[in-house]
């Protein structure tokens, strides 16, 4: 099986997984998974951050992105062609379902450079010990991440969603840290 066909089933597998979690399961989870981010020293010490307004199959960040927004500048992604625009998030009135995908974005917020972040969580289907991720195949993060230089750059999701290796392509880029419960 080539490595395209096994990202495909793992993202299947995955997928079966999330199905199978209740609401105040999912809860839970992303409390302890925020609670463990927003207690790293980097956080703590970070003035920009990257993050993203989740998707109804992904762990929760919408408390914590309007949590953070009063004392942080946080970053939400905008999917702009093959790429991932950078806006900060001025709060969930601006916020606007813009493309094929279903995500919520800032659509007012200031653009941000890459370069002025400081931390990154990032999403992903699944995680491996090694930090390696799984996307969902479009390769939106992996430009993006390419682009933050050397922060903390930390992948969340819940403990199904750590296995033992990800499939890797060469143009995957690993997160430095995985959290996950």
């Amino acid at each position: 099986m080539d490595t395209a066909e096994q990202k495909k089933q793992l993202r299947k597998e995955i997928k079966q997984k999330k199905n199978m979690l209740t609401g105040s399961d999912a809860k839970v989870r992303a409390n302890a998974v925020f609670a463990e981010v927003e207690a790293m020293d980097e956080f703590q010490s970070a003035r920009v951050v990257l993050a993203f307004w989740s998707l109804p199959d992904e762990i929760p960040t919408h408390g914590f992105v309007t949590k953070w927004s009063r004392s942080k500048k946080i970053v939400l992604p905008v999917v702009v062609g093959n790429d991932l625009e950078l806006r900060e998030f001025d709060g969930t009135e601006q916020l606007e379902q813009s493309n094929n995908y279903g995500i919520m974005e800032p659509k007012t917020g200031k653009i941000v450079d890459p370069k002025d972040i400081d931390f990154a969580i990032i999403p992903g289907v699944a995680f491996d010990k090694k930090g390696n991720r799984l996307g969902r195949g479009k390769g939106f993060y992996d430009r993006t991440m390419n682009l933050l230089g050397e922060i903390p750059k930390v992948g969340v999701g819940y403990e199904f969603q750590l296995v033992d290796s990800i499939p890797v392509a060469e143009f995957d880029l690993p997160v430095n840290r995985v959290i996950c419960q």
